[in-house]
C-alpha cells in the first residue's frame, strides 16, 4: 500500500509519498517544490546544499514551478511568485493518505489568489499542482484556472526540472534534433543538433510545437537514461546548466555544482499562454526511468 506521510526538510513542511516498490516523492508546501524522487534506489533531482532554506527564498533545484512569469520577461519578480508562496495540500492528503489507484498514487497542492498575489498581480486565479507517481515514473501536472468573470488570464512559466547527474562532462541529451533552438548566450537563433553535450554556460530555448504531444527527449548520464516528456501545452523546451564560472557567482550553489545538475524544462517563454475567463489551462511533464 502506498503510504503518505508528513515531514520536516530543513525547516521547511513536506509531504511524502512512498511505493511498494520504495520509489518516493518529497514536496515542500512552499511553492509546492518537488524536492526529491528517488526510483530504483537512485536520487534523480539535483537540489543544492547551499540552499538558504529560510521558507521565503526560491529553492535551488528539484521542480520549481516557474509561474505567472518566466524568468525577468515581465515586471514580476524573476520567474514569478508561485514558487515562494505556500500551496495548500488537498483535502485528501489531509486526511492522511495519498489518493492512490492501482498502480502509483498523486498527492495535490493548490494555490488560490491572495492579498499576497494581488499585491504583485491583479489576477483571480486557481493553480493546482498534481504530483504523481508510479514504480520507474513521475508525472507533474500544472493546472491553471482562470476565475476572473471578463478578463483573459496571460502567464509564461515552466516546470523548472534539475536533474541529478554524474559528471556533465559525460551527460548528453537526445531528442531536439532540427527544432528551433535560441541561444540565449550568445543571443543567436538556430537548429539544435540531435546529441546535445555540455562544456560551459548552457542555455537554450527549444521550440517544440503545438499540434501533438512532443517526442520525448533522452537524458543520458552514464549508464543510466531518463526518458522525459511534456504535454504539446508546453511550446517550449529549455536546457540550462551555468556552467563553471556563472555557478561561482550563485551564491545558493556550490561552486562545482554545475558539474552534478541539468535542468530540462517544459516551459512557455516566447509567448503568453492566454485563459479566458472561466477556462483553464494544463500542462505536464512525465519523467520516466528508462
Amino acid at each position: 500500500m502506498s503510504m503518505f506521510t508528513s515531514e520536516v526538510f530543513q525547516g521547511l513542511a513536506c509531504q511524502r509519498l512512498t511505493l511498494p516498490c520504495g520509489d518516493t516523492v518529497l514536496v515542500a508546501l512552499q511553492g509546492a517544490h518537488v524536492l526529491s524522487w528517488v526510483s530504483q534506489g537512485r536520487e534523480r533531482l539535483f537540489l543544492s546544499p547551499d540552499n538558504l532554506w529560510d521558507g521565503k527564498s526560491a529553492i535551488r533545484g528539484g521542480v520549481p514551478v516557474c509561474f505567472p512569469q518566466f524568468n525577468q520577461r515581465g515586471t514580476l519578480p524573476k520567474h514569478g511568485f508561485a514558487r515562494n508562496m505556500v500551496w495548500q495540500l488537498d483535502e485528501a492528503a489531509q486526511n492522511g493518505a495519498a489518493v492512490a489507484s492501482d498502480d502509483g498514487a498523486h498527492m495535490s497542492f493548490t494555490l488560490r489568489a491572495n492579498p499576497e498575489t494581488l499585491a504583485l498581480w491583479s489576477q483571480s486565479f486557481v493553480a493546482q499542482l498534481r504530483v504523481a507517481l508510479v514504480p520507474g515514473q513521475l508525472t507533474i501536472t500544472l493546472s491553471v484556472n482562470n476565475t476572473e468573470v471578463q478578463n483573459d488570464l496571460q502567464f509564461t512559466g515552466a516546470l523548472h526540472t534539475y536533474f541529478a547527474v554524474d559528471d556533465i562532462d559525460l551527460t548528453e541529451l537526445r531528442g531536439l534534433g532540427a527544432h528551433p533552438e535560441w541561444d540565449a548566450v550568445l543571443d543567436v537563433h538556430g537548429v539544435a543538433d540531435e546529441v546535445l553535450y555540455f562544456d560551459g554556460e548552457f542555455d537554450r530555448v527549444y521550440s517544440r510545437g503545438e499540434n501533438a504531444s512532443a517526442p520525448p527527449l533522452y537524458l543520458q548520464d552514464g549508464t543510466a537514461t531518463l526518458q522525459i516528456e511534456q504535454s504539446s501545452s508546453w511550446r517550449e523546451s529549455v536546457v540550462w546548466n551555468p556552467g563553471e564560472s556563472k555557478c561561482a557567482s550563485l551564491v545558493d550553489m556550490p561552486a562545482q555544482g554545475f558539474a552534478r545538475m541539468l535542468c530540462v524544462e517544459a516551459a512557455q517563454v516566447f509567448e503568453p499562454i492566454s485563459i479566458p475567463a472561466g477556462g483553464q489551462w494544463v500542462g505536464w511533464q512525465r519523467l520516466t526511468v528508462s
